[in-house]
């Protein structure tokens, strides 16, 4: 099939790039399985230069296992966190406590997270809330708006409203109106984007963005380091910098003695002179319009917002563009204008999730909507790598009477993560929760809707690494007239799904891998 000119441009920049696959030895698995190495070959030592003086190793050795236990068990960390770290240490208390440590420092990341901080604090009062919509807002819905203050707590993210939203059910739905939204950019776009990738997609995506550029409109990406393993080699910024693209990796893929690898930017986003913002899980990659076919059909979610609360976009963007920048000139971007939509309904609360700030707003938000649920809360979520709470949160609203149902990928992109969800079936199931599997192909949507009155659009998957490890963004909407066809969607997508029972009976292997990695889900 002949390649598109736009399909052109993006193979010109990526050709024959080198992908850096060879990095990824660099990752947190590559050190727990260094330090397995290293300490197989310390006991094998030991035996064979110290046999004199084993019984002191040995009781050396369960000293120090007993100190960490008990250190363990009255540390902060998360219930399901702490059984890990528990196996852990005790089949490899030296190294294991070597991992631990490395894991809970700030090696590689201490400037970055004091960067942040640094920049939370210094625009925290840049979006001012508006003290008519929040009282509305909380007259309007008591729970909903005590969520919001927990929120606010976490940085500046003020609850909108006139703000109009549109709720895209295929990924395919939303690139035709990004491109159309694109045409119209007269100052700026901004992207933060975890993947992106040459094709059809990013290839017309990048032909309009280096037109604007050339007509003066300020054009910004950003994507995750990560793109280096498979999609984009590691100059990529350098050649969109010829095209007049401003473009940066974030935490390019670095030795494992950095811990800042593990925190990746998960983040979709996509702001456009401050008046259009997208958001959702949709990547900049051919199988998210279903162009190319990896895991059978895509299916995927993304919400495009329309007046005041795309500010909040702005500003996530400008955070984490400004972590290496001593200017990211807030106020000039913050100050134009959004375009008040005055007859949109509802409330609007775009948010952000930071794995360094020490709140788990990502998981809380959905804990919230789950505990204040009457009648229904339907979600969807390529992944299911839960820990204790949520899984509590999701089986107690289920055991009150609220209709808790699940739609997961049929088909899926990784072994490890469908072997992982599978461990949580039973429990969810004798609880009442309903689980159904996609047949036509992969899920990858992060929703949460609930009573026909708010939803949840963004990036946040059910998973550690989204809740605990990723930096992540999600639109919040209360009462805003794309809820309906939200549920709709849930509705017309269940109708393509097989429902799972206690019945199943998996291959001996796929449970067997589930069993054995839910041991260690949280270092994963």
């Amino acid at each position: 099939m002949q390649k598109t000119p736009e399909e052109n441009l993006g193979l010109t920049l990526l050709k024959k790039g080198q992908k850096g696959i060879v990095h990824a030895v660099f990752s947190r698995l590559g050190l727990i399985v260094l330090l397995l190495i290293l300490q197989i070959m310390a006991l094998f030592s030991a035996f064979q230069w110290f046999e004199a003086f084993l019984p002191h190793i040995f009781g050396g050795t369960v000293l120090f296992t007993a100190v960490m236990v008990l250190y363990l068990l009255s540390s902060r960390l998360d219930p399901t966190a702490k059984i890990t770290w528990l196996i852990v240490i005790m089949l490899l208390p030296v190294f294991g406590a070597l991992l631990f440590w490395y894991t809970q420092s700030e090696i590689g990341h201490r400037a970055v997270k004091a960067r942040l901080s640094q920049l939370t604090e210094q625009t925290r009062d840049s979006i001012p809330q508006s003290e008519e919509t929040l009282a509305a807002f909380t007259a309007a819905a008591p729970g909903p708006a005590s969520l919001a203050r927990y929120i606010r707590r976490s940085g500046c993210y003020p609850v909108y409203g006139r703000t109009a939203v549109t709720y895209f059910p295929l990924g395919e739905r939303k690139w035709e109106a990004l491109l159309a939204e694109l045409e119209k950019a007269e100052h700026f776009i901004f992207l933060e984007y975890f993947i992106v990738d040459e094709g059809l997609m990013w290839g017309k995506i990048l032909e309009i963005l280096a037109r604007k550029a050339a007509a003066g409109v300020d054009v910004r990406v950003m994507y995750d380091g990560t793109c280096e393993f498979t999609t984009l080699p590691h100059d990529y910024p350098k050649r969109l910098k010829k095209l007049g693209i401003q473009c940066k990796m974030f935490a390019p893929v670095s030795p494992f003695v950095s811990t800042h690898y593990n925190y990746r930017d998960h983040r979709k986003i996509l702001v456009i002179d401050g008046h259009t913002a997208f958001n959702g899980g949709v990547n900049l990659a051919d199988e998210y319009i279903n162009h190319i076919q990896k895991h059978g059909h895509w299916k995927d979610t993304a919400v495009m917002l329309k007046g005041e609360a795309v500010k909040s976009f702005t500003l996530m963007f400008l955070q984490m563009w400004g972590i290496d920048e001593r200017d990211p000139a807030f106020e000039k971007f913050l100050a134009y204008p959004a375009q008040p939509q005055e007859t949109a309904a509802g409330y609007v609360l775009p948010y952000g999730d930071c794995p360094l700030d020490g709140y788990r707003v990502g998981e809380r938000v959905y804990m919230d909507i789950l505990n204040r649920s009457q009648r229904y809360v339907h979600i969807m979520s390529p992944y299911l790598i839960l820990d204790g709470e949520m899984e509590t949160a999701l089986r107690f609203a289920a055991e009150r009477g609220v209709d808790v149902e699940l739609i997961l990928p049929g088909v899926p992109d990784k072994k490890a993560p469908y072997a992982l969800a599978k461990t949580h079936y039973a429990a969810l199931l004798d609880s009442g929760v309903k689980i159904y599997e996609y047949t036509p192909g992969f899920v990858h949507a992060k929703v949460f809707v609930c009573d026909d009155r708010e939803a949840v659009v963004g990036t946040i998957n059910l998973d550690y690494r989204s809740l605990y490890h990723h930096f992540e963004c999600a639109t919040y909407l209360y009462e805003t007239s794309c809820i309906p066809e939200i549920e709709a969607d849930f509705q017309a997508t269940l109708a393509k799904c097989r429902q799972a029972d206690r019945q199943d009976k998996e291959k001996w292997g796929l449970r067997l891998m589930g069993f054995v990695l839910k041991t260690i889900a949280p270092l994963l």
